[in-house]
């Protein structure tokens, strides 16, 4: 593996411990913004399909899915429906942090127990992917709003997207249409968020008695 896609790696290590160590949302949304693109970069420095045209067409999905259209989807929600950016976390982020270095640390040990051909995973590949699934997980369970869980579940998926990437040359579509799916889920996923704010907030949410509004 070139040295190139050994720095997307190490940025994408960098980018999970920064997501355990942030507590505010429009933080973690340009830190799940970063993500995506890295994830699309690394599609185009590490040759897992032999077709450009395949490498191409997959590279700009994943940037413009995961780079641009969830994170505009979640901070669209947020200013309508976070009050606080700030997050007050149930896990500290002393801890969190402290989680993710120990999650590094037995993803590393976990590599070497794994019964798979020498080499199926490209340098750091599996213990980036390991520490993202983690981090997801800690922002699911350790912080309150629920925003900030869907920020969880998609650095989660991200974290499935990297563990999968030793597959793309042997699934080819197939395994990217189930991680579009996934991408899918988590927009249905912030949709629920605003239209429970919104059913919280008014008496009904049917768009029909907009017709019974009259000026006073």
């Amino acid at each position: 593996m070139n040295t190139l896609a050994q720095s997307v790696i190490i940025l994408l290590l960098l980018n999970n411990f920064a997501l355990l160590s942030r507590g505010n949302i429009r933080t973690l949304i340009r830190l799940m913004v970063a993500q995506g693109i890295l994830l699309a970069f690394l599609l185009l420095v590490i040759p897992v399909v032999q077709s450009f045209i395949h490498t191409l067409f997959s590279c700009l999905a994943v940037f413009c899915i995961k780079g641009l259209f969830l994170p505009w989807l979640l901070t669209r929600t947020m200013r309508r429906v976070v009050k606080d950016p700030q997050i007050a976390p149930y896990i500290s982020y002393n801890l969190s942090l402290l989680g993710g270095i120990l999650a590094l640390i037995f993803s590393l040990w976990l590599e070497t127990h794994l019964p798979v051909a020498h080499g199926f995973f490209p340098f750091l590949l599996f213990p980036v992917a390991f520490s993202t699934i983690f981090a997801g997980f800690v922002l699911i369970v350790g912080r309150i709003k629920a925003i900030t869980q869907v920020i969880g579940y998609l650095a989660v998926e991200n974290g499935i997207f990297l563990l999968g990437l030793p597959l793309l040359s042997a699934t080819g579509g197939f395994w990217f249409e189930m991680l579009i799916l996934l991408d899918v889920l988590v927009a249905v996923f912030v949709m629920g968020i605003a239209i429970n704010h919104i059913s919280s907030t008014f008496a009904s949410i049917d768009v029909g008695r907009f017709c019974a509004l009259k000026d006073r």
